[in-house]
């Protein structure tokens, strides 16, 4: 009974620490936006709206 309790807690721990370094690299990662591109001549055209 008991060997099954340390098992079990060391599974736990490991877990728990797997998690936390998971967690941790997931808010270190830096994130990039792409610039957006402009709108070819004739499109800006079709995007006004008509006086």
């Amino acid at each position: 009974m008991i060997t099954v309790l340390v098992i079990s807690i060391i599974v736990i721990l490991i877990v728990l620490a797997l998690s936390v370094l998971t967690i941790g690299k997931g808010y270190s990662y830096k994130h990039t936006v792409d610039p957006v591109d402009p709108l070819p001549k004739d499109e800006e055209k079709k995007e006004e709206p008509e006086k």
